[in-house]
């Protein structure tokens, strides 16, 4: 890398969507970067394009143009293949709806990614073990999804994001199916977890509660980036 301190650099990204004789302009040239080890919100109202340039970031989807360098690597033209092991070990994602394996604990659930990327099954244990007691939950490593709460299954999603330890971690409406409490416990922990780790991280959000707690703030609106003040200040 030329800067070692930014870790996310993005220059005129756009993505527009056809449908018919119709064309759906989302991102209309989006320029930042993303200093390592810090923390960045991106708030916009339905449909600005928040998840759509968070699925860009982490190799989901794909953009016109413009250029998206993660850890020095442009991305934008990865094959699938690369796309793949990108996201297996760079990326961390965390999604509203915690996408949990049913039939298994919330310990296999988290050492699963770790062991299927090569991990000494012991290894993945203990580390599943840690993470999970990061998000506080010690007692609960046996439980099954079902046996847990809205927020414990969110709680262990961002466990999960960071079994494979990687640099950036993308959270998109992470608090979104939450109620108040149990939102700002999942924040807290999200953004704890992330700074013990020394994780950059990303989150999409509409909930200004929760992006009050990063660093850096930003709003999507008309397919434009713009930075945000803190609550109560201007620029």
């Amino acid at each position: 890398m030329s800067d070692p301190e930014i870790l996310v650099r993005v220059s005129q990204l756009v993505k527009n969507y056809s449908s018919g004789v119709e064309t759906l302009y989302i991102l209309r040239g989006v320029s930042f970067e993303v200093l390592q080890g810090t923390s960045v919100a991106v708030m916009g109202q339905s449909g600005s394009g928040k998840s759509t340039l968070l699925n860009i970031l982490g190799g989901l989807d794909r953009c016109d143009s413009g250029s998206v360098i993660i850890g020095g690597a442009e991305i934008a033209g990865l094959s699938e293949t690369n796309l793949s092991a990108y996201r297996r070990d760079q990326v961390g994602f965390i999604f509203q709806f915690h996408y949990l394996l049913k039939d298994f604990t919330a310990l296999e659930n988290v050492m699963l990614p770790a062991y299927m990327a090569g991990m000494k099954k012991k290894d993945a244990f203990e580390k599943a073990r840690l993470l999970l007691s990061d998000v506080k939950l010690d007692d609960r490593l046996r439980h099954f999804p079902s046996q847990l709460s809205g927020g414990e299954r969110q709680r262990v999603a961002v466990a999960r994001a960071l079994i494979n330890n990687p640099e950036l971690i993308l959270a998109d409406e992470p608090t979104g199916n939450l109620d108040m409490d149990n939102s700002g416990i999942v924040a807290e922990l999200l953004y704890a977890a992330a700074e013990k780790w020394g994780k950059t991280l990303i989150v999409v959000t509409h909930d200004e509660k929760v992006a009050a707690r990063a660093m850096f703030r930003y709003t999507l609106e008309g397919g434009i980036l713009g930075l945000s003040a803190p609550l109560g200040e201007s620029l």
